[in-house]
């Protein structure tokens, strides 16, 4: 779906941005892209929602990165089969199909860019089969909570939230949790989750290191 601006020459004239607010969605499963959609500023969420009910964010769109989703759809002409949310404010661009055909044709610059965030994306979504498939629980969420906590060390993600981040389900997420709590890891504490130890955390993080 997008990838940052590319230059004056490739993109002639001045783009046209539009404002997305947080937690709007931009594509539900089953949708046909209208365009291939360049992020300015703020971060997309795509998810993948299993017949079962689970969730798994897939991976998050910023400027300057592809959503293969998007660029599948329009390559092959099909629909949606995951969802994009507006994670943070946006600022986008929407290229419509037939102009990003005819970029993709015409323009060196911009498919040199396009491949190249494509491959990017595509190590992205290796590295997540193989933590989902190959990493223990302790330390895909010992990742997560390093990945997510703030400056002060605080993670304000709900137990959910952190499930769908890693692939999980909310019991197993709370069971952990609570195990990272006893071992001095963690402090659970309403609305945020402390972070006590990032040291533990990181060897947890790389369970064979």
């Amino acid at each position: 779906m997008m990838m940052q601006s590319s230059s004056p020459a490739a993109r002639p004239s001045e783009p046209s941005l539009l404002k997305v607010g947080h937690g709007s969605m931009l594509f539900r499963v089953g949708q046909v892209c209208a365009g291939f959609v360049i992020v300015h500023s703020g971060t997309i969420k795509v998810t993948l929602t299993a017949e079962n009910g689970r969730e798994i964010i897939l991976y998050r769109v910023r400027p300057g990165e592809v959503c293969l989703q998007t660029f599948g759809c329009l390559v092959n002409d099909t629909s949606y089969s995951a969802e994009g949310q507006a994670e943070t404010d946006l600022e986008i661009e929407i290229v419509p199909a037939g102009e990003f055909q005819r970029l993709v044709v015409e323009n060196a610059e911009f498919r040199q860019q396009l491949f190249a965030a494509v491959a990017a994306r595509f190590a992205d979504l290796e590295r997540l089969v193989e933590d989902v498939a190959l990493s223990p629980i302790d330390a895909r969420l010992a990742r997560a909570l390093l990945r997510m906590m703030d400056k002060e060390g605080r993670v304000t993600a709900t137990q959910e939230a952190l499930a769908t981040e890693i692939g999980s389900v909310r019991e197993v997420i709370s069971r952990q949790l609570n195990a990272f709590s006893r071992g001095g890891l963690v402090e659970l504490t309403r609305g945020h989750i402390a972070v006590l130890s990032t040291g533990k955390l990181e060897q947890l993080s790389h369970p064979s290191v």
